[in-house]
């Protein structure tokens, strides 16, 4: 298979990570963009000459339109994106402070329009390219105290189905991956709250708030999300756009 160049965003750790792992050992070239340079470098080095790291930051429209415009110089193609970055912040609705709730909705919807926004005059001048959006089971649920994230995951699956129809007679596909509960440091640091909070134990914190939603009874591991984002990249799924796939465990 010819080397893709693969854009990853928030690809420095956990899901992200996995997934920048998978192209790379694929023989895929991956531009590793995320907010935290020093981890986003260390990162690309893990994965040896298949990787780069980037300092990106996904909300500013100008540092995107620099970091595509130096990939498509290097490089000269964008294959694949992947809008993965995130960020998580718990609160009842009257407490939620204001400037939480625009950073989350600019960074988990607003970046992957601006992101994909970006990418899209290079993927139709060549009639081909791949946008796996990382939504979540909140993509399509609520959970309290996450307004801002379960209304941004809900946002980007329209946003995906939206630029799915636009696309779709340009060779390009968008679809979106519903993670269910990964055991990353972003989900163990709300177990670890809610354990504090409730004075729970681990189990406790788990069978109260994820088993009674989801059938499997564990986590969902990052490499299953990856193998499920390759998939979606892969010419194999010239035919799936606009599409929510989730990975759940039953969630």
């Amino acid at each position: 298979m010819k080397e893709r160049v693969v854009v990853v965003t928030g690809g420095a750790q956990g899901i992200g990570y996995a997934i920048a792992k998978r192209f790379a050992e694929a023989g895929d070239f991956v531009a590793i963009a995320d907010l935290n340079e020093e981890k986003a470098m260390q990162a690309a080095r893990q994965l040896g000459d298949s990787a780069r790291g980037f300092r990106l930051d996904i909300t500013d429209s100008s540092a995107i339109s620099a970091f595509v415009k130096e990939l498509i110089e290097e490089k000269g193609q964008i294959d694949v994106l992947v809008n993965n970055a995130g960020l998580q912040h718990r609160d009842k609705i009257e407490d939620f402070p204001e400037e939480m709730w625009r950073q989350l909705i600019d960074v988990l919807l607003t970046g992957p329009f601006l992101m994909t926004k970006a990418v899209l005059p290079f993927m139709k001048e060549r009639r081909n390219g791949r946008i796996i959006n990382i939504s979540s089971v909140h993509g399509e649920v609520a959970t309290p105290e996450k307004s801002a994230y379960v209304s941004a995951k809900h946002g980007l699956l329209g946003f995906t189905k939206t630029a799915a129809i636009e696309t779709a007679t340009h060779g390009i596909t968008v679809n979106a991956v519903l993670p269910g509960p990964v055991a990353t440091d972003l989900l163990m640091r709300q177990i670890h709250g809610l354990m504090n909070e409730h004075r729970l134990s681990e189990e406790e914190a788990l069978a109260a708030v994820m088993y009674p939603r989801q059938p499997m009874q564990r986590f969902i591991q990052p490499e299953e999300i990856a193998n499920t984002v390759f998939f979606l990249a892969s010419e194999g799924a010239g035919a799936i756009t606009g599409e929510e796939i989730s990975v759940s465990g039953g969630m």
